[in-house]
């Protein structure tokens, strides 16, 4: 009996290695969410708030808040919602564009970029500690097999 198998209270082996792979990826994909959200948490995010402050510093600029939900790990149904959260605790700021005063740009606060910095090294941690048995051509592995997987059930972007 492998190790997944006991976990789960699994009796008989996996008859479909397919499935076992997909137990296994939502199993991992559900653990390392929930030890992100426990960092995020510490700070005073969610996971979703986090993404969109990932978002903002990595683009460097303000973008539309469509884009901001394109580049989401996971889509979020209330895009409006979760900005007016963020810029409550005053981590974004909104600004309309002149020429076209019906889109609006997200950008982040200098008080939302100091929190995203503070956040860099604790996650860096966190990551290493998730990841740590992997060695460099393991975690390239993985992550060419994870996108291979991915390119399979999403659709093209």
């Amino acid at each position: 009996m492998n190790p997944f198998q006991k976990l789960l209270g699994k009796r008989q082996p996996f008859s479909d290695p397919t499935e076992e792979a997909a137990l296994i990826l939502l199993r991992t994909a559900d653990r390392l969410e929930y030890r992100c959200g426990q960092l995020f948490r510490q700070h005073g995010l969610t996971n979703s708030q986090y993404n969109v402050l990932r978002i903002l510093r990595g683009e460097g600029e303000p973008l539309p808040s469509l884009e901001i939900g394109r580049r989401m790990l996971q889509p979020v149904p209330a895009m409006t919602g979760l900005i007016d959260r963020l810029q409550k605790l005053g981590l974004v700021d909104r600004q309309r564009i002149p020429m076209d005063r019906r889109q609006i740009l997200v950008g982040l606060t200098e008080q939302g970029s100091r929190l995203v910095a503070n956040i860099d090294e604790p996650l860096k941690v966190l990551m290493s500690e998730m990841f740590g048995n992997l060695s460099p051509e393991d975690l390239q592995q993985l992550t060419q097999l994870l996108e291979k997987t991915r390119q399979q059930i999403e659709p093209a972007v």
